[in-house]
């Protein structure tokens, strides 16, 4: 028996006319109506895509689907424990001693009338006075942040302290909700992922050798998972690096002290595309600034380096084309997540447009439009002819060109 080979399926014009723009409005109007559930259908079938081939591998090894995704995430749930502890014993340190210098900045110590902020103020304000620069007011500017820094008053909000907690209450239980149920509605599609091979591989039959579609999603899935962190094991070492040696020769003391906090956060943000690198360099800048002007300048020059190193180097090698769109295509998809779902959208953005991709162009290969022509089709108008009609041409003997008539 021949191998299956894809077949193209038309789509008539009148279907392309009214039945698509209608399914299309829709499809718009039903996911907007069950907003909440389709993120939650969304992020699991991300991971049950992801986790996917790990199961298959275990299942070759003849174990069955079930317990092997049962293994699958016991495997995941100890790695992520793990990573929980060591984010609360060497991370939590540093961040809470990092914060603690930024605090120290805005405080009064004992038998002193100005903060050390409002002292370096006054020293760039001088300077700066002294250079013929005295339209610059560094001061007056220094003075509104430590009236937001002061506002930031505990007994001032006091009374919102219930709500506040209420609040943070109910969202940690939503959440933990949310993260039970797309667990459990990932297993049950991994637990079904061969049914649905199957019923893909009759809706859309493919040649001997060729990849179906459910191996198609999972590898631009996991190619785009594998560039993604190692861009930002790859960052996040470089920045935590960088710091530390700033550190070791003296030109920022605290990058040494928190190098590994530094550049944990700044591999946590580089999944957010462009902007990540920057985020990440918030809080170095917040505690180059509370140790000195040479110190930030030092941080700033070193994340613009890391930038460029991450546009020109990183993504260019370990990435590729694991998205394969256009930027303007992934910003406005960023922008309609973030918008959608809030931060969470924005982590889910860049691999729905990888598998989303994968999925046009296997779609392509199938399902084609019935073209409407290059333009009106020409009509054959019959000549009127006036007067008698010329004589049929005759041959004459020998075979030489036809005349017509005598």
């Amino acid at each position: 028996m021949p191998p299956d080979t894809p077949r193209m399926v038309r789509i008539p014009r009148w279907v392309q006319l009214v039945g698509l723009p209608l399914i299309l409005v829709g499809a718009w109007q039903f996911m907007s109506a069950v907003s909440h559930a389709m993120f939650i259908f969304v992020v699991a079938a991300l991971i049950a895509i992801l986790l996917n081939p790990i199961v298959r591998a275990f299942c070759a090894l003849k174990i069955p689907r079930a317990l092997a995704v049962f293994l699958v995430y016991l495997t995941f749930a100890i790695t992520f424990v793990a990573l929980g502890v060591l984010a609360g014993t060497v991370i939590a340190t540093q961040v809470q001693s990092a914060s603690t210098v930024i605090e120290n900045e805005f405080s009064t110590a004992p038998g002193q009338t100005q903060t050390p902020a409002e002292m370096k103020l006054d020293d760039l304000q001088q300077w700066l006075d002294d250079h013929g620069l005295s339209q610059v007011n560094v001061r007056q500017l220094g003075d509104k942040v430590q009236q937001k820094v002061n506002s930031l008053d505990i007994e001032s909000v006091s009374g919102q302290a219930v709500g506040v907690a209420q609040g943070v209450l109910l969202g940690v239980a939503e959440s933990l909700f949310n993260v039970v149920l797309v667990i459990v509605v990932s297993v049950y599609m991994l637990l079904d992922a061969p049914r649905l091979s199957r019923f893909l591989r009759r809706l859309f039959p493919h040649a001997e050798g060729e990849d179906d579609l459910m191996v198609r999603l999972e590898r631009a899935l996991l190619s785009y998972v594998r560039g993604q962190t190692l861009v930002s094991l790859v960052i996040g070492a470089t920045a935590g690096g960088l710091m530390w040696i700033l550190g070791e020769l003296g030109i920022f003391q605290g990058g040494s002290n928190y190098a590994i906090a530094f550049g944990a956060f700044a591999a946590l943000t580089e999944v957010i595309p462009y902007v990540g690198p920057w985020i990440g360099a918030i809080p170095p800048m917040a505690v180059a600034l509370a140790e000195s002007p040479t110190a930030a300048i030092a941080v700033a020059l070193a994340f613009l380096f890391i930038h460029q190193v991450e546009g020109h180097i990183v993504i260019p090698k370990l990435m590729g084309g694991a998205v394969g769109v256009h930027p303007l295509l992934v910003i406005f998809a960023l922008l309609a997540g973030q918008q959608l779902y809030g931060f969470a959208g924005v982590f889910v953005t860049l691999p729905l447009l990888a598998i989303g991709r994968e999925l046009f162009w296997f779609l392509r290969e199938r399902i084609g439009l019935e073209p409407w022509g290059n333009g009106p089709v020409p009509v054959e108008v019959p000549v009127e002819v006036h007067g008698p009609a010329p004589p049929p041409p005759t041959v004459p003997p020998g075979g030489g060109p036809a005349t017509a008539g005598s």
